[in-house]
């Protein structure tokens, strides 16, 4: 079939195989994306008089037609067809005949992937959202049942003061309860349409943008047509930079629990199911989910860079470079909502071994208790501190449970306060269902089914 812009030349091979690139793989993520904005296109265009009933009829047929032969892996995009623009209008033209060939009135192919984009990496981030509740409220249900079980707090690797589980799995549950503000904050900013746009300064069609939002879900159109160009690859970086902060969160949290789960320590221990085995030594059980989520996280924040320095000196109006920046967006976005649901099956199953927590609590993990209670008894903190520096074979046994309940201000071991970080979650939680709700309200009155935007498959 012939490429969109195809006249009275063919690009030379070793050009298109370069230009091409893989694009015609990584559309196959956006198909789903790409017809629901066609389909919404398509019914505009009927509205202005450019598309009759009977063609926006078959094309939206055609459409659906296209999206359940992607799901059930039928559909291909050809390495000549060089994107997904191109394969859906050719097999439009198949189903449909001439209406096929009227779809991209109005439209140019940056139009069509901004739009793709947009379309995909909203309901990208309504999942990974929806997992990152998942993996909170497990960290606080966590923190919640072993709030009273003393843990060894530790800086620079030493044991320093009388921590617990119950505080540590918290402060990850509000770590990741602010990293998916961010990405809540991403989501707002990306929820508005760029379709109109077409290659970046409209055409004398009297388009109407505010129709194919409400059609498509989003509550605003964005505004500006040159705007709706320059803001492809930097609208993608913002959701990367959100996600690079939840990779960081579980980067430090997997790290964590490699270490507190080796038996030298032996605080925790993962179930044999998450773990690999070795092909040369028996007794091996490797926390390799673990150990994928730090590089995952390394990945991710690469992605965001890598988007950022190829948009970075670019000058108004779309360049071909934006192609380039495909790729490593859906694979960060792919790869955060892996390791979300990975670390939400690690914590859902981790067992806490609170003999060897306790063991960890070595009489010197309450000196800076004894020297807060020589100061309670008149001496001045630093007398305390050195005192008990010199002494500290004198501090004799303590209670772990006491220590960690005598700290009753906020946020602390004896005063959690949990309550706060779930508070957090709800009402987050409530702001982007009620984001998902009006999209997949839309997208099934668009096309009269529930169509499944992101599909498990990962095409690359």
């Amino acid at each position: 079939m012939a490429k969109l812009w195809e006249k009275d030349y063919s690009t030379d091979t070793l050009i298109e195989e370069f230009t091409v690139g893989r694009d015609y793989r990584l559309d196959m993520n956006l198909i789903p994306s790409d017809c629901i904005a066609s389909m919404a296109h398509a019914r505009m265009l009927n509205s202005i008089g450019i598309l009759s009933d009977d063609d926006y009829s078959q094309l939206k047929k055609g459409l659906i037609s296209i999206i359940k032969e992607h799901k059930k892996g039928n559909f291909v995009i050809k390495l000549s067809d060089e994107d997904g623009h191109t394969a859906i209008e050719n097999r439009l033209s198949e189903l449909c005949g001439d209406p096929g060939k009227r779809i991209h009135t109005g439209r140019s192919r940056n139009d069509q992937v901004v739009t793709s984009v947009r379309v995909f990496s909203r309901s990208m981030l309504l999942e990974i959202l929806e997992a990152g509740f998942k993996l909170a409220q497990g960290l606080l249900t966590f923190a919640e049942k072993n709030k009273d079980i003393p843990m060894a707090g530790r800086t620079h690797m030493q044991t320093a003061m009388p921590s617990s589980v119950g505080l540590w799995a918290g402060a990850f549950a509000e770590e990741l309860a602010d990293d998916l503000k961010m990405v809540f904050n991403a989501l707002s900013l990306i929820n508005q349409n760029p379709l109109g746009a077409a290659a970046g300064y409209g055409v004398p069609l009297p388009l109407n943008r505010e129709m194919t939002a409400e059609l498509m879900g989003f509550p605003a159109v964005q505004n500006n047509v040159i705007y709706v160009n320059n803001s492809r690859g930097k609208f993608e970086s913002v959701i990367l930079d959100s996600l690079d902060q939840i990779g960081l969160t579980l980067s430090k949290m997997a790290q964590d629990l490699i270490l507190f789960s080796l038996p030298e320590f032996g605080y925790f221990k993962l179930p044999d199911e998450l773990c690999t085995g070795s092909s040369i030594m028996p007794q091996k059980k490797n926390p390799d989910g673990l150990e994928l989520t730090r590089s995952a996280s390394a990945v991710i924040s690469a992605a965001s860079t890598e988007v950022k320095n190829i948009i970075r000196s670019l000058p108004s109006g779309y360049n071909r470079d934006f192609q380039s920046a495909k790729e490593p967006f859906i694979r960060g976005n792919r790869m955060a909502l892996m390791i979300l649901k990975v670390m939400d099956l690690t914590i859902g199953k981790l067992q806490v071994n609170e003999e060897k927590l306790i063991a960890g609590f070595t009489a010197d993990i309450h000196a800076t208790d004894a020297a807060l209670e020589m100061v309670a008894a008149g001496s001045t903190f630093r007398e305390a501190y050195k005192e008990v520096g010199l002494n500290l074979d004198k501090l004799g046994e303590r209670d772990p449970y006491n220590a960690i309940k005598s700290r009753t201000h906020s946020g602390s071991t004896g005063n959690p306060r949990f309550e706060i970080c779930a508070q957090t979650l709800k009402k987050l939680q409530e702001d982007t269902e009620e984001i998902s709700t009006a999209v997949n309200s839309a997208v099934r009155n668009l096309t009269g089914e529930d169509i499944e935007i992101i599909l498990p498959r990962d095409y690359r």
